[in-house]
């Protein structure tokens, strides 16, 4: 039950070799625009074959996966690793990542100028002319 022919849609490959947790999460992406295939973006139905290149952007990381081999169902790490070759840029180190701005228990709600500072710290929003 390898399903090593004919083609797969984007979705379900995504999910079946682990790279998102679900397969709605999976479909969500492609929906949002955050799967590409071979440098085009793609619906959540789009086929796969052998050899295509998927681009996923997904928990703030972006994922880099050459089709090895196509399969329907999620299988085990080990397996799945088998499927497709990760060319993912490494992820940055855990020091790296700024805190996303912690507020002393107690202080309250945030202002609107605390609130904008926490977003530009988290890498959201406009930044401050």
């Amino acid at each position: 039950m390898s399903g090593d022919e004919g083609t797969v849609r984007t979705d379900a490959w995504i999910w079946a070799v682990r790279l998102t947790k679900t397969r709605a999460m999976a479909a969500a992406a492609c929906k949002g625009g955050h799967v590409r295939v071979n440098g085009q973006r793609v619906k959540p139905a789009h086929p796969l074959k052998v050899g295509d290149e998927v681009r996923l952007f997904h928990d703030g990381r972006h994922r880099v996966a050459v089709v090895r081999r196509l399969i329907r169902k999620r299988v085990g790490p080990p397996v799945a690793a088998e499927c497709f070759v990760d060319n993912s840029p490494p992820p940055p180190p855990r020091e790296a990542v700024a805190p996303a701005g912690r507020r002393d228990r107690g202080t309250g709600r945030p202002t609107k100028r605390d609130r904008r500072e926490m977003e530009r710290l988290r890498g959201g929003g406009p930044s401050p002319e």
